[in-house]
């Protein structure tokens, strides 16, 4: 099942009403580009699902050793500085950063660009939209993050002011200054 896209050319969805709707549609996952589109994104499958988890849990035990930051699932929604409210599947913040955020700002979308993101390619995911959103991340602040691509077996890897680093699998990737001492291998 692919995403569908509606354009909200000539809607105006605020934050607030945007908020509501995702409330009242739970079961569905919502995003908005910075172009303004909605996107409502299937679910994800057995095998994409269980790689998600693996992502989310390595990244929250790194981060349970470290006390650095706030790691945060595929069920979180950004509001980018950029533009655009997004859910990455895995992401984290220093913690300095998010403790400056308001109680209000941390219940609802926080709006704040994670540190790091990680989006995971699935089966019936098109490369081009997720290269789109992670541009998003890196036009709003990312520090780092990793468009793992299975299907291709590669890894694309995002940082502010660079080209874009394709890596090919097996790779041990590393978090770099913005995550000191994780170690990601893939294949997961």
């Amino acid at each position: 099942m692919m995403p569908v896209i509606l354009s909200l050319d000539t809607v105006e969805l605020t934050d607030e009403q945007f908020w509501r709707l995702c409330q009242q549609n739970r079961d569905w996952q919502l995003e908005r580009s910075a172009k303004g589109e909605l996107i409502v994104n299937p679910p994800v499958g057995g095998t994409s699902g269980n790689k998600e988890a693996g992502l989310i849990s390595l990244l929250w035990l790194w981060n349970q050793q470290t006390r650095l930051g706030k790691v945060f699932s595929s069920s979180t929604i950004f509001k980018l500085p950029g533009g655009g409210d997004r859910s990455p599947d895995a992401a984290w913040i220093k913690l300095e950063r998010w403790q400056a955020l308001s109680e209000e700002e941390q219940e609802k979308f926080p709006p704040i660009c994670p540190d790091f993101v990680i989006e995971l390619r699935s089966r019936t995911d098109q490369l081009k939209p997720l290269e789109e959103k992670m541009q998003e991340y890196i036009n709003s602040g990312l520090l780092l993050g990793w468009l793992i691509n299975p299907q291709d077996k590669q890894v694309e890897i995002y940082r502010p002011n660079q080209a874009v680093e394709v890596v090919n699998f097996p790779i041990d990737l590393s978090g770099e200054e913005v995550l000191p001492g994780f170690i990601l291998k893939l294949p997961l």
